[in-house]
């Protein structure tokens, strides 16, 4: 039996302290992974990615999953990627995971005219910066995200007549879409490059982020043709195949879809609604193995 880790963090294996709210997500991914792989000769193990007790020769292959603290701690997770890949077949690749780290990917992907949701990026906020923000994308309702996390960790929503709140890193800047909450957020689930499962995310009634943390709900839809293609044309543009890639889009104006986010490090990939997904990336792995 090959073993497999599946990279996880304090924050979300089972018995930890500090277990998220959100951590049965983990339990989730680890069921609908076990069977699939183990029914092709693999067992796949969660281990703690800071943990420096681990020899990744030993793995088969280490996939990224929920590293749901890596934000906090941005290089010491990519160092520790890299050493991992120095030692075994790491998926995704640490070369694609610190291009997708930090949210400047999507300045990458609005060049190859990719379409996105407008961005003001700004290193520091200070009150100045602030100010200006609503003026330069010339809306008085804008989403404060920083520019290395996920989750809607460290996210503000404001108006220019907010107090300021503390934020203490770098921030990307986007006016607030109504359709989040009209329509709520689709995410495209793909598997090396072959579609599995799409779903709609949609906020609990008053708020506006779709996480389970904060009461957003899911529902498996099967997407037009049209929406498809947007969400598949996004993985055309990569160098590399990724072994998994959730693309996170928003119905535009226009009634197309926009990114918002390319998930390529450790996305939910929401197991319940895609049944296939287990099996599909068990058959994946074996066939990167050889």
């Amino acid at each position: 039996m090959i073993k497999i880790a599946y990279l996880a963090s304090k924050v979300t294996l089972p018995g930890s302290p500090v277990r998220r709210s959100d951590a049965f997500e983990h339990d989730r991914m680890m069921d609908a992974l076990r069977a699939p792989f183990a029914d092709l000769g693999m067992e796949v193990i969660d281990v703690d990615w800071a943990d420096q007790t681990q020899d990744w020769a030993s793995y088969g292959a280490v996939i990224i999953g929920t590293t749901w603290d890596y934000w906090d701690h941005a290089e010491e997770f990519l160092r520790t990627l890299d050493k991992i890949e120095q030692q075994t077949q790491l998926f995704n690749s640490a070369q694609l995971v610190r291009w997708n780290s930090h949210k400047s990917y999507l300045k990458d992907l609005a060049e190859e005219e990719v379409r996105v949701i407008p961005t003001l990026w700004i290193d520091q906020i200070d009150d100045a910066a602030f100010r200006n923000a609503f003026e330069a994308l010339g809306s008085d309702d804008l989403v404060f995200k920083r520019q290395v996390g996920a989750g809607a960790d460290g996210q503000f929503r404001l108006s220019p007549t907010d107090p300021r709140p503390e934020m203490p890193h770098p921030m990307m800047v986007q006016p607030f879409m109504p359709k989040i909450q009209e329509e709520g957020e689709y995410s495209f689930i793909f598997i090396y490059g072959s579609f599995s499962h799409a779903l709609l995310k949609q906020a609990k009634a008053g708020d506006y982020r779709i996480q389970s943390t904060y009461g957003g709900v899911e529902t498996a839809i099967t997407p037009s043709d049209e929406d498809l293609a947007d969400a598949a044309a996004i993985l055309d543009i990569l160098r590399e195949i990724p072994l998994y890639a959730r693309v996170d889009m928003l119905r535009g104006d226009d009634g197309r879809l926009l990114l918002m986010e390319l998930e390529l490090i450790e996305p939910y990939l929401y197991p319940l609604e895609g049944k296939r997904l287990g099996r599909m990336m068990a058959m994946a792995v074996r066939m990167r193995l050889g």
